[in-house]
Parts: structure tokens; C-alpha cells; sequence
């Protein structure tokens, strides 16, 4: 079965899908996309990332799906299932542990690992599912594919370590197989789409229709505007049309779901006196329900009306007359059943997410950089507002340019980078790595706690032997090797600690902020004169993995490991 065979997810915190292709390099064509929402009455090619789990924590449905049985729920038939929504922002701004829990709509919480790893399931067999009902050949199996998973590339390693973690779960690859699982950085997979499209594949804001200019040099900022996360990464175009990383990724958690948060504080202001949050206690799904129809409206500039259900206006006259409610706020008026937001007022719900974008943008286009576009993907950049203030803003500095279809983008081209992943020529090393050596003690420049003493001498141990410095540029998939010589009248073995820092040139393996990713011992022979020997290290630099094997020369031990990026609790 060829490789070339291909499923890309992208497991969004709004919204997921996934798109495949089933052609050959050589005849290359657009990747096939699921659409969703038949059972809301919509075509769209991403359903909503949320999943619902009945009270013993077996799986029951995701998607619009699950959305629609949360919705129709009601009271304590709702408080007892256990819904999850946008729960990808977990994973942002954090260190992961294999422990880590989250909590469901009703308070309860749930092992992460586990309810990513359903989602990822549902994906996995729809997608298969999907594949085989429009293939009369054969049904297919997951290991007939190469599966690519986006991620975020601001996440921490440990988040996209975890991701890796559960899709195994999930069983999209099995052990023997993982080199089929890819992942993919979100911004990097727009940029490989975007790059390809001509003119007319582009929304024209404030200026006229272009394409990104393919010639080598050409460097643009990428702006993956997601639901949770603002993702940017910085591309300069090289000879034969691969890409180099120019600047670590960057951005901030002020995705669309900003705007939605300030959403729905104005509507805890609108029906103050405790109605909101009493309505938001006893009848989560509505809430949900409403939080969903903005979605929708957000995404033009244009005043916003919103029907209030029937439990709301109850809760809400039980405390005065509707009316009352909307005398004392400004943008927001009672009609009728309906209450009416300005847009105006809508658009001042975005100033806090705009306000963000703008200073991570602005960060960069300082920088000795030639910028020439700026790219705008994902579900976010949907939004008319989004556009107009990014094009209004930049203008007198480059380019700006949303395609079409933002939403697919990130879809698209993770299929395109599963088939050429070594499209992105180098990357920007997230941190300082390194392992522990020891050196002999020397008084003048070494802590005098650091000094140990044994049969051969004073040592000085825990120096950071650095392998990597952060915003170092790191090939793909790139094995660097090192050599060292190791001594010792009775050294039988030898210990490699591995760790991580943001920092650019630590001393010590116990300064703070540096974590340990791993260790193992080699054995070695016994050098009984006191001779050294030489062991070979090599580390091979991955996305979201990196493997350490270190070779004793002389005698042929190996050992080998794979650097762990999430702790253990």
C-alpha cells in the first residue's frame, strides 16, 4: 500500500475535520474534505470540538452531534452527562503531565489523555469510514495510511508530545508503524497551501487581489487565527521552493474565543442581579446554544440579534421587567423576544483580541526582516472585522492576504505536508538543550559545592554541556553527533542526563528553569590504567520528539532513548 495515501486532522479549539487524498504524488490534486452538519442543517468543513461522555465516562458522541444531545438535554439529565468543549486550550501555556485532568461542563473532570484520545478515535473512524463508503476497492484500515496531526507551533514540546500520545491511543498508528503519524504545525501547513494558491484564491481587503511571490527570498509572516490560540510563524521562501523558519514561533491564547468571552461578560452585565449566572447553572446546554448562534453572527460586521429563550426572560422577570434589564447598559437593546447588539458594540468585543494581534505583528515587522505579505488563516479569520482592522493597520508596511477559504487551509496543506515533510527546511530550536558532563574541579571558575572528589581527583559535575541554543536553526529532522572522552581508573559505565532551558547559556544542570527530558547509563569496559575512551552521541531533532543514542566506541554498547517532554505528575 503507497504512502502516498494520506489522512491530515486538524483538531482545532473550535473546530476539527479532517481531509485525505488517495492519488499519487505524480498526479497531484486537491485534497477531499469531510463536510459536516447534515443533522443542523449546515455544510461546513469543520464540525465543533466538543464530545460528550454519558456519567461512566464511555464515549457517546462529538461534533455537531454531540453538540445537538447536549443542547436538548435539560436540568439534571445535562448535569449528569459530561460535555467538553474547546477543551484544546488545556494544553496551552502549560507544562503537560501524564496525569493531567480537565473539567466537563458540569464540574466533573475527566483524565485528558482519555478524552483526547476518543476524539481522536471518533476522527480516526469517521475518516476510514468516509474513505471506504466512496472506494468500492477494498474497506480500508488505519495502517494504510500515513496520518498527519496538526498542532499549534506555540505549544510547549510536553503539549505536542501529548498530542503524538494520544492519537497513539487513539490508534491511529500502532508500535512498529509510528513514523505514520506526522505532525504538523499549523501555520507551517497554511503556509505550504497558501503559497500555492494563484490570485483569485485570496479575499482582497482594502487593496487588490495578489498571490505570495514563490521567488526565493521572499519572506512573509504566517497568522494562524484560531479559536484559542493567535499562531505566527515568519517563512522565507528558498531556492526550490522549500521554507525556512526565520523567527520562533510566536503569538498569544487571544483567539476567537476572546470575543466570545467578552460576549458573554455583556450578557452577565445585561441580565445582572445574578440571572446570568443562576441561567448559565441550571440550563448549560441553552447557554451553549446561544454561544453557538454568536459564532456565526461574529464573523460579519453587522448588528447582532439574539433570541432569548424562554428560561432566560422567566429567570430574568422573576428579578423586573425585561426592559429593565437593558436600561442600564449601552449597545444592547430589548425587541420584541429578541435582544439587539450594535455593532458597534460587537466590534468592541474584538478590541482586546485586535489589540494583542497587533503587538505580536508589530514585535515582529521591527526585526531586521524584509516582510512582504501577511497571511491570515484559520476559522478565526473568517471574521470581516479581523480582516479589515489587520489590512487597515499594515498597510503602509506590507501586504495582507486571507484566502478564500480560510478555515481549510491548515487542512489542505497538512495533507501536502504529509507527503513532503522535509518542505520546511529548518527550524528554530524552542530551547537550549544539553546534558550533564563533569570537568576537573578548578577553583577559580567552578561553585565550590561542585566539587567531588574520588580516587582520580577533584571533579566539578552537573555542567550544562550544551547540544542545541535556543533560536538556533535546527534542520529537518536533523541527527547532530558529539564526542566525548570519558576516564576513570574503575569507570564501568557512564550516565547521561538530558535537559531543556529557555535559557541561552547556563553553567549548571540545576539552574532554575532547567527541566530534565531523560537518562540512561551505558556500560563501558573497565579501564583499569586510567586510560579515557570515546563514546559517540547522537541526537536527532524532531517536532515533537527527540531521540538520544549514545555508542561506546570501544566496546559497541549502545543505548537509546526517546527525550521525554512530559512529566510524569
Amino acid at each position: 500500500m503507497p504512502d502516498t495515501y494520506i489522512i491530515a486532522v486538524d483538531f482545532g479549539t473550535a473546530y476539527s475535520g479532517y481531509a485525505f487524498s488517495m492519488t499519487s504524488s505524480k498526479e497531484e490534486t486537491e485534497p477531499r474534505l469531510k463536510f459536516w452538519g447534515d443533522e443542523v442543517g449546515l455544510e461546513t468543513p469543520k464540525t465543533p470540538t466538543c464530545i460528550l461522555f454519558d456519567e461512566n465516562e464511555e464515549f457517546m458522541s462529538f461534533g455537531y452531534e454531540a453538540k445537538e444531545a447536549y443542547i436538548r438535554k435539560h436540568g439534571k439529565e445535562a448535569g449528569k452527562k459530561l460535555f467538553f468543549n474547546c477543551f484544546k486550550m488545556e494544553l496551552y501555556g502549560k507544562k503537560i503531565t501524564r496525569d493531567l485532568t480537565i473539567k466537563a461542563a458540569n464540574g466533573k473532570s475527566m483524565k485528558a489523555l482519555k478524552v483526547f484520545a476518543a476524539a481522536l478515535r471518533f476522527l480516526k473512524k469517521d475518516a476510514l469510514k468516509t474513505i471506504s463508503n466512496n472506494t468500492s476497492v477494498k474497506k480500508f484500515v488505519a495502517s494504510d495510511f500515513t496520518w498527519v496531526l496538526t498542532v499549534p507551533a506555540i505549544w510547549d514540546s510536553s503539549a505536542k508530545q501529548f498530542m503524538r500520545k494520544a492519537a497513539t491511543e487513539a490508534g491511529m498508528v500502532t508500535k512498529g508503524n509510528e513514523h505514520k503519524l506526522v505532525i504538523a504545525l499549523e501555520p507551517e501547513a497554511a503556509s505550504i497551501w497558501c503559497k500555492k494558491l494563484s490570485a483569485d484564491g485570496f479575499i482582497a481587503e482594502n487593496q487588490g487581489g495578489d498571490r505570495i511571490e514563490e521567488s526565493p527570498g521572499t519572506q512573509y509572516i504566517i497568522v494562524d487565527c484560531g479559536g484559542g490560540t493567535i499562531d505566527i510563524t515568519v517563512h522565507e521562501v528558498l531556492e526550490g521552493g522549500g521554507l525556512k523558519e526565520l523567527h520562533k514561533a510566536s503569538g498569544n491564547s487571544h483567539g476567537g474565543q476572546t470575543v466570545d468571552r467578552k460576549f458573554r461578560e455583556f450578557l452577565r452585565k445585561i441580565f445582572c442581579d445574578g440571572v446570568w449566572d443562576e441561567y448559565e447553572k441550571k440550563y448549560p446546554s441553552e447557554v451553549q446554544k446561544i454561544m453557538y448562534d454568536f459564532t456565526m453572527f461574529k464573523r460579519n460586521d453587522d448588528d447582532v440579534e439574539i433570541v432569548c429563550t424562554l428560561n432566560l426572560g422567566g429567570l430574568a422577570q422573576k428579578k423586573k421587567d425585561i426592559e429593565q434589564f437593558f436600561e442600564s447598559v449601552q449597545g444592547a437593546i430589548w425587541n420584541e423576544g429578541s435582544f439587539k447588539i450594535s455593532k458597534q458594540k460587537l466590534r468592541s468585543f474584538f478590541e482586546e483580541s485586535l489589540e494583542k494581534i497587533t503587538e505580536s505583528l508589530r514585535e515582529i515587522l521591527q526585526k531586521d526582516f524584509n516582510i512582504e505579505y501577511i497571511l491570515l488563516v484559520g476559522g478565526y479569520a473568517e471574521s470581516q472585522i479581523l480582516r479589515r482592522h489587520i489590512s487597515d493597520e499594515f498597510v503602509d508596511d506590507c501586504q495582507v492576504l486571507c484566502p478564500s477559504r480560510p478555515q481549510e487551509a491548515i487542512l489542505k496543506g497538512a495533507v501536502n505536508f504529509g507527503r513532503y515533510t522535509a518542505v520546511v527546511a529548518s527550524r528554530k530550536s524552542a530551547f537550549t538543550y544539553g546534558l550533564a558532563v563533569r570537568e576537573r574541579f578548578n577553583e577559580s571558575k567552578h561553585r565550590a559545592e561542585k566539587k567531588l572528589t574520588d580516587k582520580d581527583g577533584d571533579w566539578c559535575h552537573d555542567i550544562f554541556h550544551k547540544l542545541v541554543i535556543i533560536d538556533e536553526d535546527v534542520g529537518w529532522n536533523e541527527t547532530r553527533e558529539y564526542n566525548f572522552l570519558a576516564g576513570g581508573s574503575d569507570n564501568t559505565e557512564v550516565s547521561f542526563r538530558f535537559f531543556q532551558t529557555e535559557a541561552k547559556n547556563p553553567k549548571y544542570v540545576d539552574e532554575r528553569g532547567i527541566e530534565k527530558i531523560g537518562s540512561f547509563v551505558i556500560n563501558s569496559p573497565n579501564i583499569t590504567d586510567g586510560g579515557k575512551h570515546e563514546l559517540k552521541l547522537e541526537v536527532s531533532f524532531g517536532f515533537t520528539e527527540m531521540m538520544a543514542t549514545a555508542t561506546d566506541v570501544d566496546s559497541g554498547s549502545t543505548e537509546t532513548i526517546e527525550l521525554d517532554l512530559m512529566t510524569k505528575s
